[in-house]
């Protein structure tokens, strides 16, 4: 009888464990139960908070420490991460341009800037990549992408050609799109940028009404912006043909994936998707009997895009059974008819949240036992 095989992949349980974390305790349980059981570890993420240790812990990649600049233009610590293949490069966007940074008295998006996550962009290219997948999630600006594009060396120029200083404040007084001074290693890196946000950059749907609000822009204030990045819009198109006031995500991050459209090479794909690809996750479900996923908390918001979610839909293109694991289990009766077979909530009885997400590793550990020895008197049963 051969030894069963397992795809434990999982995401982060946010404030608990990390993915890698959660594949860890869920080998340990299950190989209590099924101690010559075969146990293949792929960390997940779907493009938000913890995508780059995801896919650094899956690809047995590193993570770089690099200051930039933050937000609010000061100096903030953040990281990038380089998969195990040397040559494609992870970046979450919050690291460097992130609403952590502000607080309630400093959050404005008239002034706060992309151009640390440009930092980052150059830092991952002085490290010789080809690709980079960029997450843009948790940002606290509204810039359209200006402060990145002037961090990888465009000049945005007013009518008397001065550069423009920082933030979506200043867009309404751009004339001049110098694009001759780029960095030339754009031109050969490819960039994926990981969103589920399909919000055009400018209107009622767009970055500032949608998003500006809870970056701390007044009702006031979201009519400037939207103005302003709308004569953005205009100067791209006209000078360098790219129309991206309505196209989908554009208005992602304050409108970040309008400036990495315009600039670079970028796509927008859904966050779980790219995972999927750069983690080779298909390749691993093709040899597993049975795949465990989870997150946090499940629900019948799992099905629009997150973890549990891509992990079924990549299992059940190969007839592969899918259990998931979550802390906290709310609505899931559709999830049932999305590929995902079995959940199971990891606590033992009722706790406060504190005591819960420090005992998330023991937990997880006794659950995924538990299924496995459930599992194996199934098999024990069918044999």
């Amino acid at each position: 009888m051969k030894s069963p095989v397992f795809v434990l992949a999982p995401d982060s349980f946010k404030e608990s464990m990390t993915a890698k974390e959660v594949c860890m305790a869920m080998e340990k349980g299950i190989k209590k139960a099924l101690p010559e059981a075969v146990c293949i570890q792929v960390p997940m993420a779907d493009g938000g908070e913890g995508t780059v240790q995801s896919l650094v812990d899956a690809s047995e990649g590193k993570i770089y420490p690099v200051t930039v600049t933050g937000p609010l233009g000061t100096p903030v610590d953040a990281s990038f991460g380089i998969l195990g293949d040397g040559e494609t490069a992870a970046i979450e966007m919050a690291s460097a341009s992130g609403i952590q940074f502000v607080n309630k008295e400093t959050k404005n998006p008239l002034v706060t800037t992309t151009y640390g996550t440009g930092e980052l962009i150059k830092a991952a290219l002085d490290q010789g990549v080809r690709k980079i997948i960029i997450g843009i999630g948790g940002s606290a600006t509204n810039d359209g992408g200006a402060g990145m594009a002037q961090a990888l060396g465009v000049r945005l120029l007013d009518e008397n050609g001065e550069e423009l200083g920082f933030g979506g404040g200043v867009l309404g007084r751009l004339a001049t799109v110098d694009v001759t001074g780029i960095d030339p290693r754009l031109k050969d890196t490819k960039i994926y940028v990981a969103s589920d946000v399909t919000n055009p950059l400018c209107g009622e749907k767009g970055a500032s009404h949608v998003f500006g609000p809870q970056k701390g822009a007044t009702p006031e204030m979201v009519q400037t912006l939207d103005a302003n990045l709308a004569h953005y819009a205009g100067v791209l198109k006209e000078q360098l043909g790219k129309d991206l006031s309505d196209f989908p995500g554009a208005g992602a991050a304050g409108g970040l994936g309008a400036g990495l459209l315009a600039f670079t090479s970028a796509e927008l794909r859904r966050g779980i998707e790219l995972v999927i690809d750069f983690t080779k996750l298909e390749d691993k479900v093709k040899m597993a009997d049975f795949v465990l996923t989870g997150e946090g908390g499940i629900d019948f918001q799992t099905q629009y895009g997150k973890t549990p979610y891509g992990v079924a839909q990549a299992a059940k293109k190969y007839g592969k059974p899918v259990i998931a694991l979550a802390g906290y289990v709310g609505e899931v009766d559709v999830l049932y008819d999305k590929g995902i077979d079995a959940i199971f909530g990891i606590l033992p009885k009722a706790t406060s949240l504190e005591e819960a997400l420090a005992t998330g590793q023991e937990n997880i550990e006794k659950t995924a036992e538990n299924i496995a020895r459930l599992l194996m008197m199934t098999q024990a049963q069918n044999v």
